[in-house]
């Protein structure tokens, strides 16, 4: 018993500082665990201090890899991109069965490399994804790393960008450099910023002069490596940077079918609670990215929380606020869902506005 009370004291703090996020107070914790467990409980006292051993430190993520620290920005100090390892897939991918098809069949390429290069055949090593924001692009990125077991690296346009003549060039061939010597995944999100058509009179040398060193570092790129590119502006990216990616994937904006699986998927354990409305929600919620509709479910769930309501009653004034600011054949449509769901003629009413006499009618004719 007095094991099992230290041992959940200890758990409690151990997630107070991952929490707060600091690291050197996390290791210097189990530090002190390690010398605490060593003596009573030598087999976990072990285990903490294998985990200090093969910790990744700050310069270099990747341990035990053969490869230089992740490049900075010489001025800043910044790194110059984002390490994640393990990936964190909040919600799991939804994507038409062409996009599913295309990320399978990179992914089966990857898995079976050698037979391909055996064959005289090279595996598929860059993709570019554009589309609107919001449609799952960066999320695929993440599930392509996930599915090859590989860490993900973004480049960090923040750090990227200097000021100084020349310097981003330079900074973004430190970053393809280090990605090519190291086994992951490389995102170059918003890649419209670093790759546009090099004939726009309103950009200056030096963001022209970052295609072509683009253009040669992509060229370059190793069998081994997996490059993908995401973009939200297709139109602003220079023609020479498409015939550089073996794969061009358009991201659509989600199906009202799609819509209804996001719901589900957003609403998590809240699904069943939410079971009457989520037809009526994905009617709601037609024509708008996968990213709205995960904020929208976010902010009814955080509402039913906060104000100590059931998530029915958030989601009935959220569909009454939305219904009646659309047009009336949008509203009759929402209301033959209301009554289909179970609520009365009544109900529909008061949470569209449409009137009783034209639900009725509606039912009866079954037009909406």
């Amino acid at each position: 018993m007095e094991d099992s009370t230290r041992i959940s004291k200890d758990l409690v703090q151990l997630a107070r500082l991952a929490m707060v996020g600091r690291p050197q107070d996390i290791q210097m914790f189990i530090r002190r665990l390690t010398r605490q467990y060593n003596k009573a409980m030598p087999e976990i006292g072990g285990q903490l201090l294998k985990l200090l051993q093969e910790s990744p430190s700050t310069a270099s993520p990747i341990r035990n890899a053969d490869v230089a620290s992740i490049p900075v920005d010489q001025d800043s100090r910044l790194q110059l991109v984002r390490f994640e390892c393990p990936i964190k897939m909040e919600v799991q991918p939804i994507w038409s069965e062409s996009i599913g098809k295309f990320l399978h069949q990179f992914c089966s390429e990857r898995q079976r490399e050698s037979e391909l290069i055996a064959s005289g055949i090279s595996p598929s090593r860059s993709i570019l994804f554009h589309g609107l924001p919001g449609v799952g692009k960066t999320l695929a990125a993440k599930w392509i790393a996930t599915e090859l077991d590989r860490p993900l690296l973004t480049l960090d346009l923040s750090a990227v960008m200097s000021s100084y003549l020349g310097r981003t060039g330079n900074n973004i061939r430190h970053v393809l450099e280090y990605a090519k010597g190291t086994e992951c995944v490389l995102l170059l999100d918003e890649l419209d910023a670093i790759a546009k058509r090099r004939d726009d009179l309103g950009e200056v040398g030096e963001l022209k002069r970052l295609v072509t060193v683009l253009i040669q570092e992509i060229d370059d790129w190793p069998e081994s490596g997996i490059l993908i590119a995401a973009t939200n502006h297709a139109n602003l990216l220079d023609p020479a940077i498409w015939r550089r990616f073996d794969l061009v994937i358009e991201f659509p904006m989600p199906t009202k079918e799609q819509i209804y699986q996001a719901i589900i998927e957003f609403f998590g354990p809240d699904c069943q609670l939410a079971s009457k409305h989520i037809t009526i929600l994905a009617s709601l919620l037609d024509g708008v990215s996968f990213s709205e509709v995960q904020r929208e479910i976010m902010q009814v769930r955080r509402q039913a929380l906060v104000l100590n309501k059931t998530v029915e009653e958030i989601l009935q004034t959220f569909v009454k606020d939305r219904t009646l600011i659309m047009p009336l054949r949008k509203r009759k449509e929402i209301a033959l869902n209301l009554l289909a769901s179970g609520c009365s003629q009544r109900q529909a009413n008061n949470l569209t506005g449409v009137s009783r006499d034209t639900i009725r009618n509606a039912t009866r004719n079954r037009k909406i």
